[in-house]
């Protein structure tokens, strides 16, 4: 297996093509009215995990390509804060967001220069392979958590 084959892989993977959804389609259609739902039997809402994936994400990113990186506090620098309402701006700066760094991580990915094997220089011995790995685990996860609850509150166009 070859280098370029590995990051094809990653991109597909990052994109969430093959068996998982996209971000964009998960989203697509989504009513503004309902953005500050609470799932059921849950403490936060359909912007609260959009923006968690997007603070998330952006922090492997910075991660991988910050001189300055500083880790994160768990969870309060992951989630916001659990009684803020987003309005319809802040849902899609929160989707923006999400976007412009997914494809800062999908151009890494597939940066011939950026040994996947190698480690980060700002980590503890994490390489760059398991982070883009952590970066897609953790998006789709979250994503289809977002289309469930899409699913089960009905949420979805007809």
């Amino acid at each position: 297996m070859n280098d370029a084959f590995i990051r094809e892989q990653l991109v597909c993977f990052l994109k969430g093509q093959e068996a998982h959804m996209s971000f964009e389609d998960a989203v697509k259609g989504f009513p503004m009215e309902h953005i500050n739902d609470v799932f059921p039997n849950g403490d936060y809402t359909f912007w609260h995990l959009l923006e968690h994936i997007r603070r998330t994400q952006h922090a492997t990113l910075d991660f991988l390509i910050s001189t300055q990186y500083q880790e994160p506090e768990w969870p309060k620098d992951y989630w916001p804060e659990k009684d803020k309402m987003a309005s319809v701006a802040e849902w899609e700066k929160t989707i923006e967001g999400f976007e412009i760094d997914l494809k800062a991580l999908i151009a890494l990915a597939k940066d011939s220069h950026i040994d996947l094997y190698a480690k980060v220089p700002n980590g503890t011995g994490q390489i760059f392979l398991r982070e883009f790995m952590l970066a897609f685990d953790h998006n789709t996860y979250h994503i289809g958590e977002f289309a469930i609850m899409r699913q089960v509150l009905k949420l979805w166009p007809e």
